[in-house]
């Protein structure tokens, strides 16, 4: 879970972290963890040698394709893999889940009922 600076989450990395910990919990080979800086930094770091994407639309790939040259520049040693949404979710955008919270709409089909829950106390906290 990534610190953005050109994004204003909803929820704190740690909270973030902590959301993602509870959901994932059921995998036994999945890590949840929380970092600052470049991804291609924290990959180095922790021996990690894929980045795996996803991608909704072609604004997507845009974007993440230059991502992948500037990762690339930085440090050539690690790969990135691009996962297509399915067709069912790829609208599926975090700011819009969150508008249609903040304005109380029922958010259930999109997130997994703890975080349509915290989703839900977050925006009572900040109505």
């Amino acid at each position: 879970v990534a610190a953005n600076p050109g994004k204003e989450p909803m929820f704190s990395r740690a909270e973030r972290v902590e959301l993602a910990r509870s959901v994932l919990s059921d995998f036994d080979n999945v890590e949840v963890c929380g970092y600052e800086g470049l991804t291609v930094d924290f990959a180095r770091e922790h021996n990690l040698q894929v980045i795996v994407r996803g991608l909704r639309a072609i604004s997507d790939f845009e974007y993440e394709f230059q991502m992948v040259g500037m990762n690339a520049r930085l440090n050539p040693d690690i790969e990135t893999i691009f996962l297509m949404a399915s067709e069912s979710q790829h609208f599926i955008a975090s700011r819009l889940v969150k508008e249609i919270a903040m304005m109380g709409g029922d958010v259930n089909q999109f997130v997994s009922p703890r975080i349509s829950r915290r989703l839900a106390e977050r925006c009572a906290e900040l109505r």
